[in-house]
C-alpha cells in the first residue's frame, strides 16, 4: 500500500510539472514593419498580457518591407518560422493555406469570432477555415493639395464622376500646375487606377463571375477600364520622368507640393512628409481626399472601396492555444482602441472605430463601412502571377505602350496559366 501511494505521489508530482513545462511557451509574432509609436503599443500589450498569463512570453519581431517578402517564403518552410506572421488577404494567403504552411485555428475561434467583424474574419478564412486575423484596413483614394486646387479654380467636393475628375485636371494643365503624380517604376500604383476603373465599370458582380470562370477576363468592362484609363494618359497627367519614377519618388513629389494629387492608400498622409525634402510635406490644413470617382453607365458603385486587409496569419503548428490567447487579447477592442487613438491603424474590432481620432481616417473608416464591396488590391487578390500582370500592363496603358484590348488579354492569359 505504501508503495502504491509513493507512486502515485510521484506521478502527480510529475504531472505538476509537465503541466508547468507545458503551460512555459514563447509565442513569437513577425511583423512587416517597425513604426516606433506603433512598436511602443505592441510592446506594451505584450508587456500587459504576459503580466495576466504567467508562463506565455511574447516575442516580437521585425523585418523591413522588402526583406520580409523575400525571406518569408523560405521561413514558412523552416523549424524557425514564427507562430504568427503578418499577411495580406488575397491569393498568396489562400494558396499558403492550401499548401499547409498555415494552421487552422477554427476551433479556437470563438472569441476572435466576437471581437471581430465577420468581413474581417473573411478575409483571411479559405474554404470555410480560419487561418489568421485581420488586424487594419486600407482605402485608396486621391490625395490633393488644396492651395494648388485653389489656384487652378478646383474644389475636391465637386469630383464626383470620371468626367468631373478629367475636368479638374485640365484645369489644373491650364493653370501650370501638374496634376498628378505617379510612381510607374514600382507598377503596383499605376495598378490602383486600372483596378478602380474595373471596379465601376464592371462592378462586383462582373469580378466574382470572372474568379469563377463564368465570364472572361477578356470582357467589354475591362476593356472599357482601359479606355477611360487611356482618355486620362492622353492628357499628359503626370510629372516628368513619372515611368521612371518610383512610389518613394512621386510620394516625395507630392509631399513637396509640386504636384496637385496621388492616389493612393491612407498611409499617404504621413508618408508624403517622411518623402518630402523639407519631411514636412503638405500641412494637414492643405490636404485634401476624395473617393475614387464612379462611372457613369457602370456596373459599380461609386461608393465600391479598394484597399487592403492586412493582418496576421498562423503558421504552419503556429496556432497553439497560447497564440490564439495573445491574438485575441491583441485584438480586443481596448487595445485597438488605443492604436486608432495614436492615429496608427483603422481598427477592425467591433465598436473600436469610435475612437478614430483622425478627421482623414475616421472619414476612411465611413467610406469602408458604408461600402457593399470593399476589395482587396487585385495584385494580391488574384496572386502573385496574375497580380504581377495586372500590374505589368498597368505601366504599359499608363506609358501608351499597351491598348485597353491587349491588357485583358494579357490578364485572361496569365490567369488561364495561373
Amino acid at each position: 500500500m505504501k508503495l502504491i501511494r509513493k507512486a502515485t505521489g510521484l506521478a502527480l508530482a510529475a504531472s505538476v510539472v509537465l503541466s508547468g513545462y507545458a503551460m512555459a511557451e514563447t509565442v513569437t509574432m513577425l511583423h512587416e514593419e517597425n513604426k516606433p509609436e506603433q512598436q511602443a503599443l505592441w510592446d506594451t500589450f505584450a508587456e500587459e498580457f504576459e503580466s495576466m498569463n504567467p508562463g506565455i512570453t511574447i516575442e516580437q519581431q521585425y523585418m523591413e518591407n522588402e526583406q520580409f517578402k523575400a525571406k518569408l517564403p523560405t521561413l514558412l518552410q523552416s523549424d524557425s518560422r514564427p507562430n504568427i506572421f503578418y499577411s495580406w488577404g488575397g491569393g498568396n494567403f489562400a494558396a499558403r493555406a492550401e499548401n499547409g504552411l498555415l494552421d487552422d485555428v477554427t476551433a479556437k475561434s470563438a472569441e476572435l469570432k466576437d471581437i471581430l467583424s465577420a468581413g474581417g474574419l473573411s478575409a483571411f478564412s479559405h474554404d470555410g477555415k480560419i487561418y489568421g486575423v485581420p488586424y487594419t484596413l486600407a482605402q485608396v483614394g486621391f490625395w490633393y493639395n488644396k492651395a494648388l486646387f485653389e489656384q487652378a479654380g478646383v474644389s475636391g467636393d465637386d469630383i464626383q464622376t470620371w468626367d468631373d475628375f478629367l475636368v479638374a485636371v485640365k484645369k489644373l494643365k491650364t493653370a501650370g500646375i501638374t496634376p498628378i503624380t505617379l510612381g510607374a517604376a514600382d507598377k503596383w500604383p499605376v495598378h490602383f487606377y486600372w483596378t478602380y476603373l474595373a471596379m465601376r465599370t464592371g462592378g462586383m458582380e462582373t469580378f466574382n463571375a470572372a474568379r469563377a470562370g463564368d465570364v472572361s477576363w477578356d470582357n467589354p468592362d475591362y476593356v472599357r477600364a482601359g479606355e477611360l484609363f487611356a482618355e486620362l494618359v492622353e492628357l499628359d497627367p503626370f510629372q516628368p520622368g513619372y515611368a521612371a519614377a518610383t512610389y518613394g519618388d512621386a510620394s516625395g513629389r507630392f509631399g513637396d507640393q509640386v504636384a496637385a494629387m496621388h492616389l493612393m492608400g491612407d498611409w499617404e498622409m504621413t508618408v508624403q512628409k517622411d518623402n518630402a525634402a523639407d519631411k514636412v510635406g503638405v500641412p494637414l490644413d492643405q490636404l485634401g481626399f476624395f473617393s475614387f470617382p464612379s462611372v457613369e453607365g457602370g456596373k459599380g458603385k461609386g461608393s465600391d472601396t479598394l484597399g487592403g486587409v492586412n493582418g496576421f496569419a498562423f503558421a504552419k503548428d503556429g496556432g497553439t492555444d497560447a497564440a490564439v490567447k495573445w491574438m485575441t487579447y491583441f485584438l480586443d477592442a481596448p487595445q485597438q482602441e488605443r492604436l486608432a487613438e495614436a492615429g496608427v491603424i483603422i481598427p477592425v474590432a467591433k465598436g473600436a472605430e469610435s475612437a478614430v481620432k483622425d478627421s482623414f481616417r475616421k472619414a476612411i473608416a465611413a467610406n469602408i463601412a458604408a461600402a457593399e464591396w470593399h476589395q482587396v488590391f487585385w495584385d494580391q487578390a488574384l496572386g502573385s502571377d496574375v497580380g504581377g500582370t495586372i500590374n505589368d500592363f498597368s505601366a504599359l496603358l499608363a506609358t501608351g505602350d499597351a491598348t485597353p484590348k491587349e491588357a485583358v488579354e494579357m490578364l485572361q492569359e496569365a490567369w488561364d496559366f495561373r
